[in-house]
């Protein structure tokens, strides 16, 4: 029982490799901050570290269009930087990089099933929850946690999955993949009207996933309280409801006050609480199985706070 009280961490340096020009937020510094808090924390040596692995692409396609995927390779073997939205780039091992988050956030789920850990953080990049089916969007090339969820489900059984999106955008990519799927629970807490202009509380699934998506847009500027009153009042009722197999978080840290790129309150205190909300809920509907993905985050001080505070409550 020792082993299964450990907290999973994953990282490497070739989350670095993907390249986003002067100037672009989503910078390899963010991994940098983050390595730099927790080993100054004394956090890393009491962490499992899990070593990535690349993706198999016959999960990547389960999730994405093989068109689609093809092309994103295609830019692997391009010179510099180029753009495929306004917001998005790639350079020429940002597909390789992207691979290997997708490969490493489920080998987080082999140690997890093989009861090596309890639980796991996965400081990856880059980022993946608005990657939709057939498009990039939103610094996203490939949806991870999707990537994942399908693979915990295929390879060990596992029939339902709750993915909790705390990201202050709405992870538009992780809904449409799921959303007519009864078997994933979706939830996103998020800033509205906001980027990228989905996640009205209307949407709610389709077909026979209706009722297995719950949107929860906040107004610009709500914080600690707002944001616990989700968690508490709504989203775990549902979960009482649903009792998930296993859960990821989509960790986005850009909800949190000092973030340039949204507008949102959230203190570094609080996601913690948000951490011991969903870990709490993991103990009691699937012995603790809990994957958190890193999504936004842009103070990069605040973004390595706020991930310690998390890796110290997931820890517990």
């Amino acid at each position: 029982m020792e082993n299964k009280s450990k907290t999973g961490f994953l990282t490497d340096v070739r989350y670095r490799e993907h390249l986003t020009g002067t100037g672009h937020p989503e910078t390899p510094s963010r991994l940098d901050f983050i390595d730099r808090k927790i080993h100054q924390k004394g956090l890393f040596d009491r962490l499992f570290q899990i070593k990535p692995r690349f993706a198999d692409r016959e999960f990547v396609l389960k999730v994405h269009q093989r068109e689609y995927i093809e092309r994103l390779a295609s830019f692997a073997s391009q010179d510099g930087l180029s753009y495929l939205d306004p917001d998005t780039p790639i350079s020429p091992l940002s597909f390789k990089t992207a691979l290997l988050a997708a490969g490493g956030i489920c080998q987080a789920v082999d140690a997890i099933m093989a009861g090596k850990i309890r639980n796991a953080f996965c400081a990856v990049r880059p980022p993946g929850h608005h990657a939709r089916i057939g498009r990039a969007m939103g610094f996203c090339l490939i949806n991870h946690i999707a990537i994942a969820a399908r693979y915990v489900q295929e390879k060990y059984g596992i029939e339902r999955v709750a993915i909790i999106d705390w990201d202050v955008h709405h992870g538009n990519g992780t809904q449409e993949i799921f959303y007519e799927d009864p078997s994933v629970f979706y939830m996103s807490v998020h800033q509205f009207p906001f980027y990228p202009g989905t996640g009205r509380s209307g949407e709610v699934g389709k077909g026979p996933g209706e009722g297995y998506t719950l949107n929860c847009p906040l107004d610009q500027g709500s914080g600690d309280r707002e944001y616990f009153n989700q968690f508490e009042n709504i989203l775990f009722p549902r979960l009482e409801f649903f009792k998930p197999q296993f859960i990821f978080i989509s960790a986005g840290f850009d909800a949190h006050k000092d973030d340039p790129l949204a507008g949102m309150a959230v203190s570094t205190d609080g996601f913690g609480r948000l951490t011991s909300i969903v870990r709490q809920t993991a103990e009691k509907f699937c012995d603790g199985r809990l994957v958190s993905v890193l999504e936004g985050g842009y103070n990069l001080e605040a973004l390595a706070e706020s991930v310690e505070k998390h890796l110290t409550v997931l820890m517990g």
